[in-house]
């Protein structure tokens, strides 16, 4: 079955490419296990090197790139360019600090000598989404080939022209064939490369199904796994907040990338002494976004993915609306040709059950809440299953020691929008997943982490500890 490639904001079939054959499956698999046999010996010098080449490759076609991106998934072209350039700066990240993050660690025992020492596992299935096609594919490239493994990655079936250059940049940076291969398949077939003996993990961004159904395969496989799934990340805006920053970047917060993000802004938790002022500037610059063609500079906000979450989030909005939310501004599709447009969307007054309370919205839709202190922003923040990040806005130490101890979430960004970083682990709890993706926790989640005891000391020493 052909897997197409389609313009959201015109319709436009871009490009049909043939999936992958079973035999075709077989014979990447092969190759890249021979090629693992000897790329785990190669040196981190020369995979510093193929990764610094690979950033050198990111930055002088970015623009070429970016373009591939916005026909493919409708993202605003600036939010493009700047996709590329973080995926280089990301490769340069693991290049300078691979060795060190994966250098032995001597630990003092009875031993004569005890170390850790960290190895490649192997082939890597990375299962990734189409919301920003090669950042979270590079985001795990680049710690997994530094570390050794090498890659299967099945892009999402919207965006297979960016998974093609995905890898033809990789080896473009003179990594050997096989280190990175792509794989045009359907989601059914993952099961099955899961399974092979070969592959030995799976790391996978996507949605909670998508994942729940990916983690049961790896762990009747005995494989490791790490799961990047979904959030409905909160926003709280306290009484000593800067005000203009918080709706400034609030409104960036909620937009970013037409508001298909996982770590978007989605629940603004406003504190009622702040919450009418915080409404209506917030109110006002949502307004003001420009929505239409993503190739245009002057874009804000481009077009949702893919017409069946245009038809989700609506569907979202009106049955919040007819649970009893208050509808501020937007609420309805956008007559642009045939693209997937959303009017830029707030919601309050939202009753405890509506889809707008605790499910996450994948487009540009605010829901917005009142709360009397910090105990009930806590609360609310929390009532949800997800738990991936959250944006909290105070100049008050002690609430700020409340905010990070009380919410459940992976990240806690303090006056800041909750944005990624190759510096920093990235990852969430509850249904938002497990795992970790960069710093030095996400280049140690595919490793052989492997205990080395060495005794040179003659009979009549110290006995070993039993298990």
């Amino acid at each position: 079955m052909p897997i197409q490639s389609v313009n959201p904001a015109t319709g436009e079939i871009l490009e049909e490419l043939e999936a992958a054959s079973e035999s075709e499956i077989d014979h990447a698999i092969a190759a890249a296990h021979a090629t693992f046999q000897r790329f785990r010996a190669t040196s981190f010098s020369n995979r510093g090197r193929w990764m610094t080449q690979t950033a050198d490759v990111l930055e002088r076609r970015k623009h070429e790139l970016a373009r591939v991106v916005t026909l493919e998934m409708g993202k605003p072209i600036k939010a493009a360019v700047a996709e590329i350039e973080k995926c280089a700066l990301t490769c340069r990240h693991y290049a300078q600090h691979a060795e060190r993050f994966l250098a032995d660690e001597p630990v003092k025992t009875d031993a004569t000598r005890s170390f850790i020492r960290f190895q490649p596992l192997g082939i890597v299935l990375a299962v990734m989404p189409w919301n920003f096609p090669f950042w979270q594919a590079f985001r795990f490239i680049a710690p997994a080939l530094m570390a050794g493994n090498v890659a299967l990655l099945k892009h999402a079936s919207n965006v297979p022209r960016s998974a093609l250059w995905i890898e033809r940049v990789v080896e473009e940076g003179g990594f050997p064939k096989g280190a990175l291969t792509t794989l045009l398949i359907a989601s059914g077939q993952v099961g099955r490369i899961l399974e092979d003996e070969r592959v030995r993990a799976v790391t996978l961004t996507g949605s909670e199904p998508a994942g729940s159904s990916v983690g049961s395969t790896a762990a009747r496989a005995i494989k490791k796994s790490v799961l990047e799934l979904g959030g409905s990340d909160p926003f709280i805006v306290m009484p000593s907040a800067d005000l203009e920053k918080a709706v400034t970047t609030g409104v960036k917060a909620r937009v970013v990338n037409n508001g298909q993000s996982c770590i978007a802004a989605k629940r603004f938790i406003l504190h009622e002494a702040i919450a009418d002022r915080f409404t209506a500037r917030f109110v006002e610059s949502m307004k003001a976004l420009r929505v239409g063609d993503p190739l245009d500079e002057k874009t804000d906000v481009g077009p949702l993915a893919t017409p069946q979450i245009l038809h989700d989030l609506d569907r979202q909005v009106r049955a919040s609306v007819a649970a009893g939310a208050r509808l501020l501004t937007g609420g309805k599709r956008l007559s642009l040709g045939r693209g997937n447009f959303y009017e830029p969307t707030v919601l309050a007054d939202i009753p405890e059950g509506a889809p707008a309370y605790a499910e996450e919205t994948f487009g540009p839709v605010a829901s917005l809440f009142r709360v009397p202190d910090i105990e009930q922003a806590i609360r609310l923040a929390n009532a949800t299953p997800f738990g991936l990040g959250a944006s909290v806005w105070t100049s008050d130490e002690a609430e700020i020691d409340r905010f990070i101890d009380g919410i459940d979430s992976g990240q806690v960004f303090v006056n800041a929008m909750v944005a990624s970083d190759p510096r920093l682990p990235f990852g969430g709890v509850k249904h938002s997943g497990f795992g970790r993706e960069l710093g030095v926790f996400g280049i140690r989640e595919f490793v052989n982490v492997k205990t080395i005891w060495i005794d040179m000391k003659k009979s009549g020493g110290k006995s070993e500890l039993s298990e």
